[in-house]
């Protein structure tokens, strides 16, 4: 005995194969529009597509790392982080959250601490950026860099260089005067490994040898 539907007519579901695909089709040109920046769309309307291009392009920036002067090309879109791993190749800073909150992509910019993840390369024009990699002179190390070897202030090492970085902007903004006040500015900096105790101590320890940083 055949089954319901055994023989039905092949020619229906082509038709309805190709109006699912129909749908998904408008579907997803609908959703590309509604997210897509209106002088992109118009871009679309007029069929121009050097409007569209454009909006990708690439923008000059003249930047300061670690004492070298660049001179680049990148997209609006692209952080301080990923210039500085993806075209500078320095991968000392690293990406942790992405989104701000784990400390571990901080760098200098004019001799302040910044979420490099959080910053766009373009707003940088002009300033001097310092990374993990423009602390050491040579073969002699930063006095922060020394100072956690010596206490062990790190583990893993995965955040070390954020911890580092903000180490030393904490001292220099002068919120290095008690282990309470450490822990509270460096709050933002965190170390999955629980090595915070020696980070204090590292930071406490430079702060009063009095070395300028």
């Amino acid at each position: 005995m055949a089954t319901k539907g055994s023989y039905h007519d092949q020619s229906d579901d082509k038709a309805a194969n190709e109006g699912r695909r129909k749908f998904l089709k408008q579907s997803s040109l609908l959703t590309a529009l509604a997210v897509a920046p209106t002088h992109l769309v118009k871009a679309a309307e007029s069929e121009i597509d050097e409007k569209a291009a454009a909006y990708f392009e690439q923008v000059p920036l003249s930047i300061e790392v670690n004492g070298a002067h660049h001179k680049l090309s990148v997209e609006p879109r692209v952080t301080l982080l990923d210039l500085l791993r993806e075209q500078l190749a320095l991968s000392g800073t690293k990406k942790g959250c992405d989104h701000g909150q784990c400390g571990a992509c901080t760098v200098h910019v004019n001799g302040k601490r910044v979420l490099s993840c959080m910053s766009l390369a373009v707003m940088q024009e002009g300033k001097k950026v310092t990374t993990i990699e423009g602390l050491a002179d040579g073969d002699r190390l930063h006095p922060m860099q020394e100072a956690f070897i010596k206490h062990d202030g790190f583990q893993c090492g995965y955040c070390t260089p954020g911890q580092i970085m903000s180490g030393i902007a904490c001292i220099r903004e002068g919120h290095a005067n008690s282990e309470d006040e450490i822990r509270e500015y460096m709050s933002g900096n965190i170390c999955r490994c629980g090595a915070y105790p020696n980070i204090v101590k590292a930071i406490a320890d430079v702060k009063k040898g009095g070395q300028q940083l």
